[in-house]
């Protein structure tokens, strides 16, 4: 038997990404979010509520840095994501993460996060739900950790995590269970 919860964003599994800005003041500024992801071969989306700090800075910079977070830096993300950059003016300081300068974006690079895209934005769209942000990729980084022996990286090495909507937990991503395009395969014999 089904049981019926509304209307309700109850999507799983919702990655968790982290958005990289600079403030005015030069500072590294880091955001969590769960409601995004690849909208095109080289296009990400972001949706955003219009009072983020992190909006401002995106206005402001033209720039951003997603990154995947391994579970390692579970609790300095969750903290990024959870405390206002209005009440915690060193909210990145805090982390004891360390960032670089990106070399193409105007925007920083958290060097502890194993995968980071490196964005610029492209349109900003006031939609009836919120605020979509448009960013092309103009780059992809990968920590060396994270690549196979091929020098592809390696998902599994990832050690990332994904937000559950529905009770606010983390789930860190687990093994292998099939092959896109072929595990289906015997369904298509005729």
């Amino acid at each position: 038997m089904m049981k019926d919860f509304g209307i309700q964003p109850f999507l799983f599994p919702m990655p968790v990404y982290m958005i990289g800005t600079y403030n005015e003041d030069d500072s590294v500024d880091a955001m969590a979010m769960a409601w995004g992801g690849i909208c095109a071969e080289n296009m990400v989306a972001l949706n955003l509520g219009e009072d983020h700090k992190t909006v401002a800075n995106l206005k402001a910079r033209g720039a951003f840095t997603l990154s995947v977070p391994g579970v390692d830096t579970l609790v300095e993300s969750d903290f990024m994501g959870t405390a206002s950059a209005g009440s915690f003016a060193d909210k990145f300081a805090r982390t004891g993460l360390h960032a670089q300068k990106s070399a193409r974006v105007d925007a920083p690079v958290i060097t502890e996060y194993p995968l980071t895209l490196e964005c610029r934005v492209v349109e900003m769209q006031q939609q009836p739900y919120g605020l979509r942000v448009l960013g092309e990729i103009v780059n992809v980084m990968a920590d060396e950790r994270v690549l196979d022996e091929k020098g592809e990286i390696d998902c599994g090495k990832l050690n990332t995590f994904l937000f559950d909507q529905m009770r606010s937990d983390y789930y860190a991503v687990g093994d292998i269970c099939g092959k896109a395009w072929s595990s289906g395969a015997p369904l298509m014999q005729k």
